[in-house]
């Protein structure tokens, strides 16, 4: 894992985007984000079920796998959203990017591999692509039936529930 300030230049959102400026683990933790290397599934395993995660499946992003739609997927996952559930991928093949919105709304760019596991908080602002190898194996965790609903940034999504709760116990100074 390595994380840093997203440079916000110009260019394939794929590439590393990386501005030179560090974020530690710590600061992670500090925003809510999670961060485990995490090289046998039953490390995995135990996680889960210590946080109650019940259900998963696997996703590959990749041409291969997803075919004509791979460019629009990846375009939709680089949209910035927030979910109302804790989000746990687990990487098991390949590489990606998860992008989380600092406190001042900066973005960290997350750069994750083989065994690598992250959590982001239910309400926090984010995004994910493939970097350009264009593929990644994620294990997907969570609590009840599968789900993924992204709600994209709009204007009055701050007043949602979970944006307020992540707000509140994360960005409050």
């Amino acid at each position: 894992m390595k994380a840093y300030i997203y440079d916000n230049l110009p260019g394939d959102q794929r590439l590393p985007h990386d501005s030179g400026t560090p974020v530690s683990p710590s600061e992670l933790l500090s925003l809510g984000v999670l961060y485990h290397h995490m090289p046998l599934l039953s490390s995995v395993d135990a996680l889960a079920a210590e946080r109650g995660y019940k259900n998963r499946d696997e996703i590959t992003v990749s041409p291969a796998a997803m075919g004509d739609v791979y460019e629009q997927k990846v375009k939709s996952f680089f949209d910035e959203h927030l979910h109302e559930d804790e989000e746990i991928r687990y990487v098991k093949d390949g590489k990606g990017y998860f992008d989380v919105r600092d406190r001042e709304e900066r973005w960290v760019r997350i750069f994750l591999e083989r065994n690598d596991l992250i959590i982001l908080p239910a309400g926090i602002y984010h995004r994910f692509t493939t970097d350009d190898d264009n593929y990644i194996k994620a294990l997907r965790l969570f609590k009840d039936e599968p789900k993924w609903t992204p709600l994209n940034r709009t204007e009055g999504l701050d007043e949602n529930g979970y944006r307020k709760e992540y707000v509140q116990q994360f960005l409050k100074v």
